[in-house]
Order: C-alpha cells, then sequence, then structure tokens
C-alpha cells in the first residue's frame, strides 16, 4: 500500500502555492526532555498551516472539465483557506460552506482570497451536507479536507522534506490528527522508506476518532467531539486514512485541554510563535510520549501543523498552561471560621506564589478557600503539599483535574444559596454566534427557574455555560424529556465537588478527601 502513494507524493504539485517549511530544533524543550526535539513548521505556510498542500494537489489534478466549472469545499477554517488560496492560483471559481459559528477573522480570511462564502449551520457536518447538496446542484467539484487520495498525497510531502531535512537517527515522528488525511500521508512515506521510524498520532481526549477506530478495528461515530482543538474536531475519521493507518500507524496518544495549552506555551517558549491548539497536538504527544518511556538522548519530530488562532483564546490558554504544565496546583481547602485561622493557612503555604486566592464564608465554624499555588516540581510536590497543609490541620480536595473548578468556579462570585431547593447543576455547549445566549436562555423559556448561571466566552465555535436549575421531584421526568428536545450537548454536575463546596444549594464540609452535606 505504502509504494502507491509513494508515487503520488513524488508527483504531487504542491510547491506552486506551498513552501518546504524548515525543520526547527526546539532547544529550550530539547533541554527540559533530554531528547532532541525538532518542530516542522507548517505554521509557517502562507495561509499558516500545512492544508494548502492537499487542497492544491487536488485542485490541480482536476479533469479540464471540471476545473473550468469551479470548486467547492466545507470547512471552518484551514482547509477553507487552503482552497481559496489555491483557486486564485489556477484562476477556479470555489465556493467555501462555513459554519455560522465561524469567526468572522476566518471568514473574512478567506473572502480575501477571493473565495465566495457561504454561512450554513452550526457544525461542520451541517455544513458538509449543505456543501455536497450545492456541489450537485451546481456541478462543482468537491474538494475533501482529508479523504482523497490527491489529498493525502499532498499532505505526505511533509514527510519527504522531513526524510530530506534530518538525515541522523529519527525515533519517532508525532503528527495531529484530525479526519486523518496528514498522518495517512505522512506515515505511508515513512514507513516505504524509513520503516524503523515510529509514526505517532496525536489526537485530544475528546475528540479520539482514529484512536477509537484502531482500537474497534474499524471506523467509528463519535457521538460528540470536543471543541477546544477545533483544527482536529472529528467524529469519524476518513475511509482513505484509516485504511493507510491500519498498517503505517504504530500508535496514537492522547493529550488532555491542559496538555495542549502547555505545548501551546512550549512552543511560544522556543520560536516566539502562537500554533493554535491543533497545531500543538504533537508536542503534547511527545512530552507524553517522553514521560512513559522515559527515554533520552532520542531524536523526536514534531508536526507543528497551524497557527490559526483566534487571539481572544489566548486568555484561556494562558490560564490552563501551567495546570497542563504540572506548574500549578488548584485546591479546595476548609479552614475553622476563627480569628487567626486564615493567617495560620498562608503561613502553612510558606514562601510559595499564589497563582489564585479566593475566599468565601460558608457558616459560623468554617470557610472555604479556592487557592491556586506554583509549583516547581509538579505532581509530586502537589502531593507533599497536600499531605502538609492536611497535617496542619487544614483540610484539601485537589481540584487540579476538576474541569468545572477550572472552566466556571474560580471565575464565579457569590457563594451558597441556602434557601434554594432541588438544584441540580448541568453543563451545557450552545452553538457561539451573534444572539446565541438569548436563542439559548429563550428555549429554556418560563418553564424552569434558573438558580444559577455563568457563562464565557472562550473563543471557540462553542459557548459554555454552567446552570443551576430548580427542579420538582415530581418534574424530573419531564424535565429529562425536556434536555432531550432542546438539542444542545449537555452533561449532569450536580454531584461534582467543586459545586457542592463553593456554590451548591446547601453547605458541605470535608470528610476526609470527599465532602459531605
Amino acid at each position: 500500500m505504502p509504494q502507491t502513494y509513494i508515487e503520488r507524493i513524488l508527483r504531487a504539485r504542491v510547491y506552486d502555492v506551498a513552501k518546504e517549511t524548515p525543520l526547527d530544533l526546539a532547544s529550550r524543550l530539547s533541554q527540559r526532555l533530554n531528547n532532541q526535539i525538532y518542530l516542522k513548521r507548517e505554521d509557517l505556510q502562507p495561509v499558516f498551516s500545512f492544508k494548502l498542500r492537499g487542497a492544491y494537489n487536488k485542485m490541480v489534478n482536476l479533469p479540464a472539465a471540471a476545473r473550468e466549472k469551479g470548486v467547492i469545499t466545507a470547512s471552518a477554517g484551514n482547509h477553507a483557506q487552503g482552497v481559496a488560496l489555491s483557486a486564485k492560483r489556477l484562476e477556479l471559481r470555489a465556493l467555501i460552506v462555513m459554519p455560522k459559528t465561524t469567526p468572522p477573522i476566518k471568514v473574512q480570511a478567506v473572502r480575501d482570497l477571493g473565495a465566495r462564502v457561504v454561512l450554513h449551520g452550526d457544525s461542520y457536518d451541517e455544513a458538509y451536507t449543505h456543501a455536497m447538496i450545492l456541489a450537485k446542484e451546481q456541478s462543482l467539484a468537491f474538494v475533501h479536507p482529508f479523504d482523497d487520495p490527491d489529498v493525502i498525497a499532498g499532505q505526505g510531502t511533509i514527510a519527504m522534506e522531513l526524510l530530506r531535512q534530518h538525515t541522523d537517527e529519527i525515533k519517532a515522528v508525532f503528527v495531529p490528527v484530525g479526519g486523518g488525511g496528514l498522518i495517512a500521508g505522512v506515515a505511508a512515506y515513512i514507513k516505504y522508506v524509513r520503516p524503523e521510524i515510529k509514526v505517532i498520532g496525536v489526537e485530544p481526549e475528546d475528540a479520539p476518532s482514529l484512536y477509537r477506530a484502531l482500537e474497534a478495528g474499524r471506523r467509528v461515530t463519535l457521538k460528540q467531539v470536543g471543541i477546544f482543538a477545533d483544527g482536529v474536531a472529528v467524529r469519524q475519521v476518513g475511509k482513505e486514512p484509516f485504511r493507510i493507518a491500519k498498517t503505517c500507524v504504530d500508535e496514537v496518544i492522547l493529550v488532555n485541554t491542559d496538555e495542549i495549552c502547555a505545548a501551546i506555551k512550549d512552543i511560544f517558549d522556543d520560536t516566539r510563535t502562537v500554533p493554535e491548539p491543533a497545531g500543538a497536538l504533537a508536542v503534547a504527544g511527545i512530552k507524553k510520549y517522553v514521560q512513559r518511556e522515559q527515554c533520552e538522548n532520542q531524536h523526536l519530530l514534531a508536526i507543528e501543523s497551524g497557527a490559526n488562532i483566534n487571539f481572544d483564546r489566548l486568555r484561556h490558554v494562558a490560564e490552563r498552561a501551567e495546570v497542563g504544565e504540572r506548574r500549578e496546583a488548584l485546591l479546595a481547602v476548609e479552614i475553622p471560621e476563627r480569628p487567626g485561622s486564615f493567617l495560620g493557612f498562608c503561613r502553612a503555604l510558606g514562601r510559595r506564589s499564589i497563582t489564585e486566592f479566593n475566599y468565601r464564608y460558608s457558616d459560623h465554624t468554617r470557610a472555604h478557600v479556592f487557592a491556586g499555588v506554583e509549583l516547581a516540581e509538579g505532581d509530586t510536590e502537589r502531593s507533599e503539599l497536600i499531605e502538609h497543609l492536611t497535617k496542619k490541620g487544614f483540610p484539601v480536595i485537589d481540584m487540579t483535574e476538576n474541569e468545572i473548578a477550572k472552566l466556571h468556579i474560580r471565575y464565579m462570585v457569590g457563594g451558597h444559596a441556602a434557601t434554594v431547593q432541588r438544584e441540580h447543576l448541568f453543563r451545557f455547549e450552545f452553538p457561539e454566534r451573534p444572539g446565541a445566549l438569548l436563542d439559548f436562555l429563550t428555549q429554556m423559556g418560563r418553564r424552569w427557574n434558573i438558580t444559577l448561571f455563568h457563562y464565557r466566552n472562550h473563543g471557540a465555535a462553542f459557548g459554555r455555560v454552567l446552570m443551576g436549575i430548580e427542579v420538582d421531584a415530581s418534574k424530573k421526568r419531564e424535565f429529562q424529556q425536556f434536555l432531550r428536545k432542546l438539542g444542545y450537548a449537555w452533561s449532569d454536575e450536580t454531584d461534582n465537588l467543586a459545586y457542592r463546596l463553593f456554590a451548591g444549594s446547601g453547605s458541605a464540609t470535608f470528610v476526609g478527601d470527599e465532602i459531605s452535606d
């Protein structure tokens, strides 16, 4: 199988629009990890992403009759810009269908390249379906983002450059995975030319389309995918990429949001540039691999796939990077409500740097503190700190891995609502577009009493809401039916420890490393 793609890759026409990007040594990260880490800088392409390689190779190989009628695709970002630039160079008509949730800066970037944009739906899937309808109606050639041999071959030229640029021994190449077009092209080439090199895919934990497919031995469709690394938020890996991955990909590593944010910071520290979340996946995967394998003095290569990040997402990245690097602990601490206890707690922390400190009176016997503490030695120091505080008489619950605490509670003001009865807590995601919050609340209507509400824009395609709702026991079934009809992704967080400690309708206290009402 790789041999057929070798021929396609060697014949691929990408350099009319793309350029051979450098393979840079990440010196600071290499020193920290005690391995030689190299970054393939696809963020330096004209559209700040590798996607134009595959798009152009597909379009330049279309029959003359198809090129004359024009092309169409569906995309929320990088692929759209790749198609638009390729169409401009080839002087083709291009129609790009983008979800209504696409940030205006990306829509304008596509229009600036001369393509016509149609906004449709709230997700890629809806945009894709509409694009296929338009393709048939207008006889336009569809340029698939990843599930096409010519697209895969175009992306495979990255591997050709990698092996030419780095002739020394290579232990592994780490590749971000969404629909699979990039890793399919890279793996097919590497396994034919240098089969001893490992090809390792990296996916977010909440969008593991290739990981689940390899685990099941067949393509699977995820019920929903995470939205942080939107460049790889694909519910099902492509058919052709999966066929190649089954024989050419060694493994897939999963990383979480905090680890991705830490990797973004790592790349910034070495290059003074900011990748998008999907662009930092490979570095996050390398760090996890090195920790797992305890390897040293190996040459590990990461494809930095893109840098199309919304400026307003940088705040969220910065907030989560320290946690992802294990340089910050988030702790819920119970202190006695008596004179001097607050000072005693601060003394117990010693001279450690405090990143955050939220205090809320609970009742006349105790109070709860939400504290962020800077760490120098990662998880080991965090465990030692918790043990130290506990011995000093301050019960602690570790909130460092609690998503509700990190995403909502640390930014909320207020406290327990003693008079609220039968409160249930839910987390929702809804398409982020003008008027979306109003639409969401309109659908909630007046049937249910909202007792808590926290919304924070993260510059992503979907907004995140934490909501408390008062539900009488006799109406639980009716409310469950309402949630199903609402049409938004949701999860019940009523038993979340952070909520019960800092915002629940009733007061809570520590029992060991748990809490009770």
